[in-house]
């Protein structure tokens, strides 16, 4: 069952009761992410998130690690574009500690200047590590070329110049800006009742201020564009893609079939013949990344260099029969189980489930879409409408592609680069 309360101060406490469950994951979601910064203070929004975990007014970053650990509890969190997370997946008995502890953090950070310094240098290093991974790297010049010119396409890390330049008092600021009641979620699933959930939040995060800033998001405008790096490694990586789908969509469910499809499992198109009958790469799947106003339908591949034009070809081909052929009633009914059944399995996990209610609440601001809702919602996708999707997104105005690899740009001809 799941329940909605609105705190005081405008803060959103949900959850899912889950019967016989013995743990409960618990969430403090906030409606901030890289996309909510401006430019000169890129990668504030993961500092904060790191520096949140080392100590508070009353405990140091030592002892929360002590508290948590003498519970077999597990204490994280993480920065996205869109929003942050701060989250603890511990027994049901001990959810008392585990909603204070992370109100404390939240409410009491101590932002010391000694941890401030050793935690940049810790982000810098993390900026190095995705560096030295060419595949997590591509990703993210291909977000930075995808969405030009806009917040979405800033690394969530930030830069080696802007994580080098933010201070304590910048950060103090910001914190004070976006962490406030109307952009926080507390989300929990599990064995729990929600009256007791509503009161130890309302205690724990009750003096947390209302309102928050009003700030008018744009979408971002997708053109066209074929970077090429050269760089010296053993295979050639490949990211190409095209606008998507915002999260709300009502053709968001389309998508996701047409996702499954292209590129999503084992038995997809794009594993069977890039894969299994050609034989070019290892791996090569397809995903779609959803934001609150906009989405893009990737696709990611590893190669050799002397096959990537070929691999790059295959990819274009398939998306292009999408466009051009219906699929089968088979071929859309065995996604749509698959989908289905994915779905279902996840929710035997306490994480996802509250995930799940969390991201509703956050993009559809509406948690209590049940499971039977979206089954139903996945049954109702039509052969027509995932033709539709597929002549509607896979258009060459918005077509990026990103490669790097032992290749140059005259390996990949324009007039390849084309859906037929």
């Amino acid at each position: 069952m799941i329940q909605r309360t609105t705190l005081d101060n405008g803060i959103r406490v949900l959850s899912e009761k889950v019967p016989g469950c013995h743990s409960v994951s618990l969430g403090i979601w906030v409606n901030n992410g890289s996309r909510h910064e401006p430019a000169e203070l890129n990668g504030i929004s993961h500092f904060i998130e790191h520096l949140l975990f080392k100590g508070t007014e009353r405990r140091s970053a030592q002892a929360v690690a002590r508290e948590i650990d003498s519970v077999g509890a597990h204490l994280n969190g993480f920065t996205s574009r869109e929003f942050s997370c701060y989250f603890v997946k511990i027994l049901a008995e001990k959810l008392p500690m585990a909603v204070n502890l992370l109100g404390e953090l939240l409410c009491h950070p101590r932002f010391d200047l000694d941890d401030i310094e050793k935690e940049r240098r810790v982000i810098l290093q993390e900026i190095a590590m995705i560096e030295d991974n060419p595949e997590e790297s591509l990703h993210d010049q291909f977000a930075h070329t995808f969405w030009a010119g806009h917040p979405l396409g800033m690394p969530v890390t930030g830069t080696r110049a802007t994580v080098a330049a933010v201070d304590r008092e910048q950060m103090l600021n910001f914190m004070g800006e976006r962490y406030v009641g109307e952009n926080l979620c507390v989300v929990a699933a599990g064995g729990l009742e929600h009256a007791e959930l509503v009161a130890l939040a309302a205690k724990s995060l009750g003096d947390i201020s209302g309102p928050c800033c009003n700030l008018h998001d744009l979408a971002p405008v997708v053109k066209r564009h074929i970077k090429v790096a050269f760089r010296d490694l053993e295979q050639t990586y490949i990211c190409l893609g095209v606008e998507g789908l915002p999260q709300n969509h009502k053709d968001r469910y389309g998508v996701f079939l047409l996702n499954t499809i292209l590129g999503g499992n084992m038995s997809s198109r794009l594993f069977q013949k890039v894969r299994e009958e050609l034989g070019l790469v290892y791996s090569v799947y397809s995903y779609h990344h959803n934001h609150s106003d906009t989405g893009a339908f990737i696709v990611s591949a590893g190669t050799s260099a002397d096959d990537a034009s070929l691999v790059v070809r295959s990819i274009l081909s398939e998306m292009s029969r999408l466009r051009s052929t219906a699929v089968s009633s088979d071929e859309l009914q065995s996604a749509k189980d698959y989908l289905k059944g994915s779905m279902l399995l996840s929710m035997e996990s306490m994480d996802n489930r509250m995930t799940r209610l969390a991201k509703n609440e956050i993009f559809l601001r509406n948690a209590g879409i049940c499971l039977a809702e979206s089954g139903a919602m996945i049954d109702a996708v039509t052969i027509d409408l995932v033709q539709y999707l597929a002549e509607t997104l896979f258009v060459n105005d918005t077509l990026n592609l990103q490669v790097v690899g032992r290749v140059n740009r005259t390996d990949f001809p324009d007039v390849d680069l084309q859906f037929s």
